[in-house]
């Protein structure tokens, strides 16, 4: 592995003004495509002119795209963005289905410059109540009990079973018959 990526800029992941949560916004505004109309490095950028020049701007209407004609110079794509960022990109030898390949990569770009990412999450807004752990809304009597204790050791969430139903309406069931028999135990004296 090589090194290279250490001289690419580190960053955050980040969306220039929360596109996409209403509606998206193409961030490219302007394509200005500059090529040779006699050299053979311009081959494919004339025929993607010729060819594929109409479909791509009836597909993204919001996409202004300038041909400039340059004699003897090897054919240039310069991207503007909303941002104000411009990116050059030299289309040397490039086929008609290269040009069209790279200038829907353009498109579908934002316009920021390329960087590594320093965590895939971020926020610019971070939380005032601290990091999360699991005790974050735990009952405070977890600091002063002592452990092993029967009240924790049982889970949480578990639905009762059919035995402990079964143990609960027994349980009451005694006590209504114990009940019952010390009514009737109070009403015999009350007859005697």
């Amino acid at each position: 592995m090589s090194n290279k990526c250490l001289l690419i800029p580190s960053g955050f992941p980040r969306l220039p003004l929360k596109n996409g949560i209403g509606r998206v916004v193409c961030q490219l505004k302007r394509i200005t495509i500059k090529f040779c109309k006699s050299s053979g490095s311009s081959q494919g950028v004339r025929n993607f002119i010729e060819l594929d020049l109409l479909d791509f701007t009836n597909n993204n209407p919001e996409v202004v795209i300038y041909l400039k004609p340059r004699r003897h110079h090897s054919p240039v794509v310069i991207s503007e963005y909303l941002n104000g960022e411009r990116h050059y990109m030299n289309f040397h030898n490039f086929t008609r289905d290269n040009t069209n390949k790279w200038l829907n990569f353009l498109r579908t770009r934002v316009g920021i410059k390329t960087i590594r990412f320093r965590k895939l999450q971020h926020t610019e807004l971070p939380s005032i109540q601290g990091v999360w752990s699991p005790f974050t809304n735990k009952s405070p009597e977890l600091n002063i009990t002592s452990f092993p204790n029967e009240k924790f050791l049982q889970p949480k969430h578990l639905p009762e079973s059919a035995t402990e139903r079964l143990r609960k309406m027994f349980e009451r069931q005694k006590l209504k018959e114990s009940e019952e028999m010390k009514m009737n135990n109070k009403s015999i004296e009350v007859q005697q």
